[in-house]
C-alpha cells in the first residue's frame, strides 16, 4: 500500500516499476535498471542535478577554449574560495525558497554583518570568536523578526524583505559613515584561515575517501528503507560503482589541485556545511516537513506540521547563513566596507539557487543545488573576468542563464502536473 505525499496529497510511487523478470528472480535492479529509472524521471520532468550538471561543463569547455588560463590548477583553487561566501547565502536561500517564499535583504544582511565583526574586532578589540558570534547572532535576529512581521501581519515576504533591504543597507552606511571601511589585518587567524590555509595533501586524500564512503553508507540505508516499503532500490553494485567514481573524482581533483595550493580550508567549511543541510533537508522530518509545505502547505497543515515553527526556522536560516556568508567574504577581502553586501550580492545568491534547481514555487530544491549554482555563477564571473570583458556582459549573461534555469523548472512543472507527479 503506497503511503501518503504530503507535498502533493498523492500518494507516493517508485521513480518506476522493477523490472518483472528482476522482481520475480528476486534479483536488484542494476545499471540497465538505473538507466530506466533516469530516463523515466526525465520523461517524468524529474531532471534533478542533470541540467545544471551539464550547463556546467559547457560553460567550462567555452572558457577553457577561449583562455587555457581557466582550468589551471591555480585558477580552480581561487575559484573554489570565491565561491564560499555567496554559496553560504545561497544555502540560506534554498530555505526559504523551499518553502516558496523569498529573502532579498541577504547581500544587506551580510554587508551589515561584516560591519558589525569587523568593527568589534578592529576597532573595539574584541576576540575574533566573539566579534563572529556576535555578528552571527544579528542575523538570526533579523530573521526572527522577518517571520514573526509574516506571520502575525500576513505581508508577503518579498514586502517584509525588500524594507529589510533597505533599512539594514541603511544601518550599515550608519555603522561605517564616518570611517568608510574597516580593513582586518593580514596576519590574523580568521584571513588566514580564509586565504592562507590549506589542508594538507594526504589529509586532503583522506578527506576525499571518507566523502566517497559517506555517499554509499547513505546510499545503501536510502535502499534499505525503500526495500523495507517496498519500493525499487538501487542495486549494491551499483552503489558501489558510484562511490568509486565520485571517490576516483575527488582524489584527482585534490591531485591536480596539488600542484598549486591545494583545497582551502575556507571550502571545505563550505563543503561540511552543504553536507550537514543536505541531511537536515532530505534525512530528518523537519527537512521532510519544509519539502511537504513549500509542495501545498494546506496539506502539511492537515498531516500535523507546525507551519509557524517551520516559517520561523526558515527566515531564521537564511539570515543566519546570510550573517556567515557576509562574515566570510569580508575574511576573505580582508576588508569591510559600505560596499559590502551591494551590487550583485542578492542577485549572485538567488540565482545560484535558482539555477542549481531550486524551484521559486516551492517544494523542490537542496543544499547541493546551492552547491553546483553557485560554481555556474563563479565560473562565469571567473571566466569573464579573465576574458576582461565588463560587467555589463556578467550581468547580461547571468540574467541570461537565470532566465533559462527558471524556465526549465517551469517547464518541468508543468510535465510533472501532466503526468500526475505536481
Amino acid at each position: 500500500m503506497s503511503t501518503p505525499n504530503l507535498a502533493s496529497g498523492q500518494p507516493e510511487q517508485p521513480p518506476v516499476a522493477l523490472d518483472r523478470e528482476d522482481e520475480r528472480l528476486g534479483v536488484d535492479p542494476g545499471l540497465g535498471s538505473a538507466l530506466r529509472i533516469l530516463r523515466h524521471r526525465v520523461q517524468s520532468g524529474e531532471l534533478g542535478a542533470l541540467p545544471v550538471v551539464v550547463g556546467l561543463v559547457v560553460i567550462c569547455a567555452i572558457f577553457e577554449g577561449l583562455n587555457s588560463v581557466f582550468l589551471q590548477p591555480d585558477n580552480i583553487v581561487n575559484l573554489l574560495l570565491q565561491t564560499v561566501p555567496t554559496g553560504t547565502i545561497a544555502l540560506g536561500i534554498v530555505c526559504v525558497l523551499l518553502l516558496g517564499e523569498i529573502d532579498l535583504s541577504v547581500g544587506s544582511v551580510s554587508g551589515a554583518t561584516a560591519a558589525i565583526t569587523a568593527l568589534l574586532y578592529v576597532s573595539h578589540g574584541w576576540p575574533a570568536a566573539l566579534a563572529i558570534l556576535v555578528g552571527v547572532a544579528f542575523g538570526l535576529l533579523i530573521g526572527l523578526i522577518y517571520s514573526q512581521i509574516y506571520l502575525r501581519l500576513g505581508i508577503p515576504s518579498f514586502v517584509i524583505t525588500l524594507g529589510g533591504l533597505l533599512t539594514i543597507e541603511g544601518l550599515q552606511l550608519q555603522l561605517l559613515g564616518s570611517i568608510g571601511a574597516i580593513n582586518i589585518p593580514f596576519n590574523s587567524g580568521i584571513v588566514n584561515f580564509a586565504q592562507r590555509d590549506f589542508v594538507p595533501e594526504p589529509l586532503a586524500f583522506v578527506i576525499a575517501i571518507l566523502v566517497a564512503v559517506a555517499l554509499l553508507a547513505s546510499g545503501v540505508e536510502r535502499a534499505r528503507r525503500r526495500r523495507s516499503a517496498g519500493l525499487t532500490a538501487q542495486s549494491l553494485r551499483f552503489l558501489l560503482a558510484r562511490s568509486v567514481l565520485l571517490g576516483v573524482c575527488l582524489c584527482a581533483l585534490v591531485a591536480y589541485l596539488a600542484q598549486d595550493r591545494g583545497v582551502g580550508w575556507m571550502f571545505v567549511f563550505f563543503a561540511g556545511l552543504v553536507a550537514v543541510m543536505e541531511y537536515v533537508f532530505t534525512r530528518t522530518r523537519f527537512g521532510r516537513s519544509m519539502y511537504a509545505i513549500g509542495g501545498n502547505a494546506e496539506a502539511a497543515r492537515r498531516a500535523g506540521i507546525n507551519l509557524k515553527r517551520m516559517y520561523i526556522a526558515a527566515f531564521v536560516l537564511c539570515s543566519m547563513f546570510a550573517a556567515v556568508g557576509g562574515i566570510l567574504n569580508a575574511v576573505y577581502l580582508a576588508s569591510a566596507n559600505q560596499q559590502s553586501g551591494a551590487g550583485d550580492v542578492n542577485l549572485d545568491a538567488i540565482a545560484a539557487a535558482v539555477i542549481g534547481g531550486t524551484s521559486l514555487f516551492g517544494g523542490r530544491g537542496s543544499a547541493v543545488s546551492a552547491l553546483l549554482g553557485v560554481f555556474v555563477i563563479t565560473a562565469i564571473t571567473n571566466g569573464l573576468t579573465l576574458l576582461n570583458l565588463s560587467s555589463a556582459a556578467l550581468f547580461m549573461i547571468t540574467g541570461g542563464v537565470l532566465l533559462v534555469a527558471v524556465a526549465v523548472d517551469s517547464l518541468a512543472r508543468r510535465t510533472r502536473a501532466s503526468s500526475g507527479r505536481a
